[in-house]
């Protein structure tokens, strides 16, 4: 459903983007990640078909990102979406499904299902007396209103408050659900781990890690083993009246086990605990000093 393959992007003799290669599948959800500066908006911005590719190329659902046609399969969301503040919600959802040519009966059906599933009230308020959630859910309604087989976000929650944020977040699972096949970018790690179903790691314009968090895990972070034990053996601290020892392997694992034998005690649990994708992420992207995505 997309495809990307050594994406460049240069500015002057500065390089934004960098070898990007990746491929995305019908009904998945992408999601990438990194620092400030990492290349992430520049990449979506390229996918969407609004940046130039300096050199590779991109196909959205089967058509180059230049092509005309390839809009009307995409929905984009970047990261800051002006709005005609003087509309009111629905006015403006209209203009823009007049644009795609979507029939009045249905466009009135997807977007009042919509705005109903991202529980937007106010909807003949004008655009400008909004909140920036309410405009947030807006702007989601206007990506779905040619019911796009694509779609792009960027930071689709960024800067809102948790309420508005976890509407998004839970819509976003139903759009995956749905089968919509779904790039995004998001700053709050907990949000990418929960929902994507693989995700890339960017820095300084290279995807530095890519595959499905199991993967992730196992390249780049780090599994610790709580070894429960009837007696104190070395390194372990008491807790709830047994005695836990904290190791990094399963030799040590065995070591453990070994020295509760030799003291008249025993095993009696293991439980293991694993890197979550914000520590991956920590240990593969350091993050730079450049202010512009």
């Amino acid at each position: 459903m997309i495809a990307a393959q050594d994406l460049r992007k240069e500015y002057g003799e500065f390089v934004a983007v960098e070898g990007s290669t990746f491929s995305v599948e019908e009904g998945e959800v992408f999601g990438i990640v990194g620092p400030n500066g990492a290349g992430k908006t520049t990449t979506l911005k390229m996918l969407a078909g609004l940046l130039d590719p300096t050199a590779g190329t991109a196909q959205v659902a089967g058509y180059d990102t230049s092509e005309t046609e390839m809009r009307k399969h995409l929905g984009f969301l970047p990261e800051e979406s002006p709005l005609y503040e003087e509309m009111t919600a629905t006015s403006y959802l209209r203009f823009f499904a007049d644009l795609y040519d979507v029939p009045d009966g249905v466009a009135e059906t997807r977007i009042t299902e919509t705005l109903d599933k991202l529980d937007l009230e106010h909807r003949e308020r004008q655009l400008g007396d909004m909140s920036k959630g309410m405009k947030r859910k807006v702007a989601i309604t206007r990506s779905l209103v040619n019911d796009p087989d694509v779609l792009i976000y960027d930071e689709p929650a960024s800067g809102l408050d948790p309420l508005t944020t976890n509407y998004i977040i839970q819509f976003t699972e139903e759009l995956a659900a749905e089968g919509k096949t779904i790039v995004f970018s998001a700053h709050n790690l907990f949000h990418v781990e929960s929902i994507c179903d693989r995700v890339a790691i960017m820095n300084d314009g290279e995807i530095v890690a890519r595959g499905d968090l199991d993967e992730l895990q196992q390249a780049h972070g780090e599994t610790t083993y709580h070894v429960y034990t009837t007696v104190e053996v070395a390194d372990s601290v008491r807790e709830n009246g047994r005695y836990r020892r904290t190791v990094e392997s399963m030799s040590e694992v065995e070591e453990t086990r070994t020295l509760a034998q030799e003291a008249d005690g025993e095993v009696v649990d293991i439980r293991t605990e694993e890197s979550s994708l914000e520590e991956v992420f920590l240990n593969v992207a350091d993050p730079g000093s450049r202010s512009e995505g």
